[in-house]
């Protein structure tokens, strides 16, 4: 098995390095993205439970989940002052929503230059075919399959990282749309137990 993938890595030429560097990098990522979103959704506060702490003396508790880090952040600044507190619970979530798109654009872009590194793979085996073409012919079989191997694994290579890649960025992509949804949803309920200004 592995004499078999070292004999198909070897096939695809020199390309296949970036290939493979890419591939690592882009799963490290995406396995990083699912671990840190599943930190912020297990086991977190809902909305009555944050309403509660709000209103409680003392500090939030330290759950990992992200309302329960909204509420630490809000809850170690707030001031008492009902329009400067109001202000520290949006600078809050404007320091929260950056981490939650967090490598997201990496994954994309990793994902998109894959099949493009499959196409200049796919290039250099052509460019390898014809030089074999114009020095000797279509006689020699040997020297025309080098060519063709190079373009045929490259590419299938190319489209086995983009695939899945693109797939996944989507998906994260998505729980990181749904992740904002819902802390933009805690802060408007924090906001509105606030104490109001006074008149």
């Amino acid at each position: 098995m592995l004499v078999d993938a070292i004999e198909y890595l070897r096939q695809g030429g020199w390309i296949m390095i970036p290939l493979g560097v890419c591939s690592l990098v882009m799963w490290m990522l995406i396995t990083e993205r699912i671990w840190a979103y599943r930190r912020l959704t297990g086991g977190d506060l809902d909305l009555q439970d944050a309403v509660r702490l709000l209103e409680e003396a003392g500090p939030a508790p330290g759950n990992p989940g992200l309302c329960a880090r909204l509420l630490l952040a809000f809850k170690s600044e707030r001031t008492g002052d009902a329009h400067l507190d109001r202000q520290i619970l949006r600078a809050c979530v404007r320091r929260l929503a950056p981490g939650l798109q967090r490598y997201l654009a990496v994954i994309g872009v990793l994902a998109a230059v894959a099949p493009l590194l499959g196409l200049l793979g796919t290039v250099i085996g052509m460019v390898q075919t014809f030089q074999v073409i114009a020095i000797f012919g279509t006689g020699n079989a040997q020297a025309l399959a080098g060519g063709v191997s190079v373009a045929l694994v490259t590419t299938q290579s190319g489209l086995l990282v983009a695939i899945p890649g693109l797939f996944m960025s989507g998906a994260l992509e998505r729980r990181a749309a749904k992740l904002r949804m819902r802390l933009d949803e805690t802060a408007t309920v924090l906001e509105r137990h606030l104490p109001r200004e006074a008149p």
